[in-house]
């Protein structure tokens, strides 16, 4: 009797207990946005079997029940998956897991520490940048959610904290406007753009004031550094809010090792203020990473450069400060430099990004705005402080 078509074509594997593990493997590459871990390595990933008609049927447990992140999960596992000869088609059950489940994986993800600010840790290699400025409005945190998009653009590991706990705008920003899940007593922050991000902003209705004095405020901010999970970040940017009050001495206190972003315009009466936001360091013993001039000029059609609100400020604010930390430094034993990291122009492609919330830097990466920016965060990413004595994290196999 002659072959039929389907006799002619070729047979598919049976399932076997080698093939549901190549199941598994295949899930390991698929990132929890929200914990920046493999759902395999948290155990979200209950069952994987793979029939004899080559479809994988796949249990994923989601840490609660209408988690925000669900989408992005089902379609990272159904192209994993795929993306083996075997499979054919998947079939994906979401779950949730039991309050025991999400208790277990809370002490997974501390490692049994307990509930500690992690960044004031010896051992912490983040490295912790408040971005700070005198006064309102020169474009701080547009700075900040910026330069975060454009670090984590580079493969770092980014985290942004908005401590502007009254003019909160991060969320908007980088787009991270769904609510913050909770792991029992853990929350985690929400992802935008590959940016861990966390703000007051995210749990409050629009429009709704956050009335709180001094003692809150600090609360607020250890809270967020102790009940978050930020898992192991390479750079934690703060976006303060502007002059030197509560905020500013809180991160001081909580993050010893943080060190300040000065952003100010090129106007003298900003430079000024912006100056006594970086004097700070004097008191506290933080570091200056370096000033940022924003809104320098805006380029006109001609080619030209209009300097709308002047010239020399961030200048002027580099080398006060210098001065300042020079006076102040006893065991100094040579002049202290602070970097003028860079000049921005205006750009209405920034103002753009932060109202649709996708920063420039990755929508118009070449618009001079955007492009002054990426070159602020190409100089942040050379480390100049030592690593002597710092652990590594390094265990034998």
């Amino acid at each position: 009797m002659a072959d039929t078509p389907e006799a002619q074509s070729p047979s598919r594997d049976l399932p076997s207990a080698d093939s549901d593990a190549r199941l598994v493997e295949a899930l390991r590459g698929v990132i929890d946005p929200e914990l920046r871990r493999s759902i395999v390595e948290v155990g979200m990933v209950e069952s994987a079997r793979l029939d004899e008609a080559g479809t994988a049927h796949v249990t994923v447990l989601l840490t609660i029940a209408g988690c925000p992140m669900q989408d992005t999960i089902s379609r990272d596992v159904r192209a994993a998956l795929l993306a083996l000869d075997e499979v054919g088609e998947v079939e994906l059950t979401l779950g949730t897991m039991t309050p025991e489940q999400r208790g277990a994986l809370r002490d997974r993800l501390r490692s049994g520490a307990g509930r500690v600010n992690p960044f004031a840790q010896p051992d912490s290699l983040t490295r912790v940048i408040a971005v700070t400025s005198g006064k309102g409005g020169v474009g701080k945190s547009s700075m900040t959610a910026n330069l975060a998009a454009a670090l984590a653009a580079r493969g770092l590991r980014v985290g942004v904290l908005d401590a502007d706990i009254y003019g909160f705008s991060i969320p908007g920003m980088l787009g991270a406007r769904s609510k913050p899940t909770k792991l029992e007593d853990m929350i985690l922050p929400v992802p935008g753009h590959g940016v861990s991000v966390m703000s007051i902003g995210m749990f409050v209705d629009p429009g709704q004031a956050v009335v709180w004095r001094g003692p809150m405020l600090h609360r607020a901010l250890e809270q967020f550094l102790t009940d978050v999970f930020w898992g192991e970040l390479d750079i934690l940017l703060l976006d303060l809010p502007p002059g030197t009050g509560d905020v500013a001495i809180s991160t001081a206190q909580l993050l010893p090792g943080s060190e300040l972003l000065i952003v100010t315009t090129p106007q003298q009466a900003a430079a000024q203020v912006a100056e006594r936001a970086g004097a700070l360091a004097t008191s506290t013993g933080q570091r200056v990473a370096g000033v940022v001039e924003n809104m320098s000029w805006m380029e006109m059609p001609d080619g030209s450069r209009n300097a709308v609100f002047g010239e020399g400020g961030g200048r002027t604010v580099a080398d006060s400060l210098a001065r300042r930390l020079e006076a102040a430094d006893e065991e100094a034993r040579g002049p202290v430099h602070v970097p003028l990291l860079g000049q921005v122009p205006l750009d209405p492609a920034v103002r753009e990004g932060a109202d649709a919330g996708v920063p420039a830097v990755l929508t118009h990466p070449q618009s001079p705005g955007p492009a002054a920016i990426a070159q602020v965060a190409e100089k942040l990413m050379r480390r100049t402080e030592s690593l002597a004595g710092k652990s590594l994290g390094l265990r034998p196999s």
